[in-house]
């Protein structure tokens, strides 16, 4: 997801950072108040979808009662929609106060805020619950959220939802919550899930999200990194996880099971409807003086890193990081206010990362959209059923949805009708053709073609419809690299799908493609109030990507040196990635530098882009991996597309549908990848070397071309440990579990010259 003092301009040359407020002692208010296009069947199935001198708490200052009185008066006044806490630091109170730092690792630390002079990053700072009291005020009787029971939907309006999160507040209270400790939250979307993140960060807590597929030890170390006093969990399986290790968390308290009846009565285990009876008559007085003291530049949520190599780091987001990066993105995507037209969302990607949250949560909060809630089975197909009933107006998809969705597309394209392929074909043609052609134009176009106009009749609008995205205007992808076919199958079905990058420590967007400013690859441009810098950049302009703006996270739980090594003396967020702008100001992610494989004749080579290109070629490949880091030559890790287990999300041996309708058209009868693994299957052994070829001969140098290759026993999974939450591939791990297949391939004296794997013997 991604004026004036904070645009970009040719790079910033003295990149000067922009002006910066601290809140040494504020109040912020108080809590109350194709093909067979018109019988697609898109049951999909997809598996579920940051990196990586201490900041000292600041002394309390005993100021004269003048003084204090004086900044309370300004730094109290009631927000509006224009006018809320004073982003401007007064003059006279320059010398009397000491300001935070840029960063902190503390959880009851303050950080200064990244303020602009104008536009964006001048909007006046305000807190979770400030910005949720407007939506109130503004949005009161719009429905909030939504979700099934049984047939029936069910829905709850902005005013009973900032109340569930006050009497959840009250009850996190009274179940002992204390400052600065987190409330970890263990399961699948759900209103309760909403309900217990929001209710953490008005009791003065840390919401913080765990992954599903997270192991009783990953849940064991989140919980004791961030003093957890309180886990909510979802179902008796995810409670098992916490029972399992409870007796190491000290400073748990109280475990809430808020889907199905308790199995168990223990001690400090409540359901949902005995935790929220808690706080329904409680007084709202300590609950009110908590959110009285709350700043903008407090930290209120964690996000934990799924990297791929150590422990998660906690990254640290402030009140300011997620309400400003949700009017950012919500007034640069250019969303609709609920009270001219309502914008619907629906919410099944893992609420423990911050795509899913900025979204789902805070940005539709902002302008009073609907979130509704996916089945828990979402990603295993029932994902298109909720689509077509709620008929969202924006979409976020993480790559392997958007693929799962083109795979099934095309399976079932190619068992229609002549008639109707022959027709999806050309529709397709003109669609990719036309929108194209938008792209280039920035999509401001003279002419609507005849053809175009025909082909939406006929196919487009159609597909829309099957997929539920008839109304929808804002198709998104993140969290990982999508390819350029993928992109390029829904351009030529009239669905452009805007890519958006960022990463946890930006709160998450940092640039965004919109419809009249998009490049297919590119990552769009920056969200405005933001800054970009490519740092140390070659010849060809890729260097790292940095970030600079009120995104930009605190600093990491309890880890200074982390820290240090993420935000530079200036306070520049390292992202780790690589990339360059075209001459249009376009952003385009060339790679990871930890991921950069350099070879033992010293010439560095991102992998990405060979992986995608082999992946385009060889459309029975599912992953790739590329080798080659301090060797000779590059190998590749292949592995074949095949059917997932609905209820584990494990690769199984038989291959997809559209996986085998590619072997018999190959002329190979292969149904399943134990079939082909190994160079098993002549025929298919033969198609992939072909695939490698022809990438091979578009390689920039001898050293960029794929020497050697093999096919593996299965896919890379969540589950298998190879792919991370979001589905990012955890290189070190498949290194690491494929040792030996990967020394295999080094194990000649004689460097290979030209791609060369010898056929199997009959």
């Amino acid at each position: 997801m991604h004026l004036t003092v904070c645009e970009p301009t040719a790079m910033s040359t003295a990149m000067d950072p922009p002006r910066e407020v601290s809140y040494p002692q504020s109040s912020c208010g108080t809590g109350d108040s194709v093909a067979s296009l018109d019988d697609i069947a898109v049951d999909f199935i997809a598996n579920e979808s940051t990196e990586e001198s201490a900041g000292e708490r600041e002394e309390e200052i005993g100021a004269n009662a003048e003084l204090t009185n004086k900044l309370t008066d300004i730094l109290t006044e009631q927000p509006t929609q224009t006018e809320t806490v004073s982003a401007q630091r007064p003059d006279s109170l320059s010398l009397a106060m000491a300001e935070p730092e840029r960063w902190t690792s503390r959880g009851d630390g303050e950080v200064n805020l990244r303020m602009g002079e104008s536009g964006f990053a001048s909007e006046p700072p305000v807190t979770v619950d400030q910005m949720f009291k407007t939506a109130v005020e503004r949005f009161g009787s719009y429905t909030a959220l939504g979700w099934k029971e049984g047939e029936q939907m069910k829905t709850m309006n902005y005013q009973e939802y900032y109340q569930a999160c006050r009497t959840a507040a009250k009850s996190f209270l009274k179940l002992g919550l204390e400052r600065y400790h987190g409330v970890g939250i263990l399961g699948f979307n759900s209103a309760e899930w909403f309900i217990s993140d929001i209710a953490a960060i008005m009791a003065g807590g840390f919401a913080v999200g765990i992954y599903t597929t997270n192991s009783p030890e990953a849940c064991q170390y989140l919980a004791e990194n961030c003093k957890a006093n309180i886990i909510v969990v979802e179902n008796h399986k995810q409670l098992q996880k916490i029972l399992q290790v409870q007796d190491k968390l000290p400073h748990m308290k109280a475990i809430i099971q808020y889907k199905d009846a308790l199995k168990e009565k223990r001690p400090n285990l409540y359901t949902w409807a005995e935790f929220m009876e808690l706080g329904r008559d409680e007084s709202n007085t300590q609950l009110d003086d908590i959110i009285a003291t709350q700043k903008p530049n407090q930290c209120c949520t964690l996000i934990y890193t799924s990297g791929t190599t150590g422990q998660p780091k906690g990254v640290m987001l402030s009140h300011d990081n997620l309400t400003w990066t949700a009017f950012a993105v919500g007034r640069h995507v250019q969303l609709t206010e609920a009270t001219k037209s309502q914008e619907m969302v629906v919410s099944y990607l893992p609420l423990s990362h911050i795509a899913a949250q900025m979204v789902d949560i805070w940005v539709t909060m902002k302008v009073g959209g609907a979130t509704y809630f996916a089945q828990p089975d979402a990603l295993k197909g029932s994902l298109v059923n909720t689509m077509r009933e709620v008929r969202p107006t924006a979409f976020m998809g993480v790559p392997r949805v958007w693929e799962k969705m083109q795979e099934k597309m095309k399976s079932v394209g190619a068992k229609s009708s002549t008639v109707r392929r022959k027709v999806a074909v050309w529709a397709k043609g003109v669609g990719l053709k036309t929108n194209l052609s938008k792209m280039n134009q920035n999509g401001a176009m003279a002419r609507t073609p005849v053809n175009y106009r025909l082909a939406k009749k006929l196919v487009f609008r159609k597909v829309r419809k099957a997929l539920g995205l008839d109304r929808c205007t804002k198709c998104y992808t993140g969290a990982a690299p999508i390819t350029k076919d993928t992109l390029e199958f829904f351009l030529s079905l009239d669905i452009p799908v805007y890519e958006l990058y960022g990463m946890s420590e930006s709160t998450g967007p940092h640039t965004i493609s919109l419809p009249n400013a998009f490049r297919l690859t590119s990552v769009g441009k920056l969200i405005p109030g933001c800054e970009t810098k490519i740092h140390s950049p070659d010849q060809e302009g890729n260097g790292e990507i940095c970030f600079w703006g009120r995104h930009v996270f605190m600093g990491y739980l309890n880890q200074a040196d982390k820290t240090e090594d993420a935000l530079d003396a200036e306070g520049w967020l390292h992202s780790g990635d690589l990339g360059k702008h075209d001459d249009n100001g376009f952003l385009f992610v060339t790679g990871r530098i930890k991921e950069l494989i350099i070879t033992a004749g010293g010439e560095n080579i991102p992998p990405v882009p060979i992986e995608d290109a082999v992946k385009e070629a060889v459309s029975l490949v599912s992953n790739a991996m590329l080798i080659g880091d301090k060797r000779k030559f590059l190998a590749m890790l292949l592995t074949i597309k095949c059917q997932v287990n609905g209820d584990t999300g494990a690769p199984e041996d038989e291959l997809t549908p559209e996986a085998v309708e590619l072997c018999r058209k190959l002329g190979s009868n292969a149904t399943r990848v134990s079939e082909i693994a190994g160079g098993r299957d002549r025929v298919i052994h033969a198609a992939i070397q072909e695939g490698i070829n022809r990438v091979n001969e578009n390689a920039t140098s001898n050293a960029q071309r794929i020497q050697k290759w093999i096919i593996l026993d299965q896919d890379f999974s969540i589950t298998g440990g190879e792919l991370g939450p979001t589905m990012k591939l955890k290189r070190p791990v498949v290194m690491k579990m494929y040792k030996e297949q990967v020394e295999h391939f080094y194990k000649e004296v004689v460097t290979p010259s030209t791609p060369d794997n010898s056929l199997p013997p009959k």
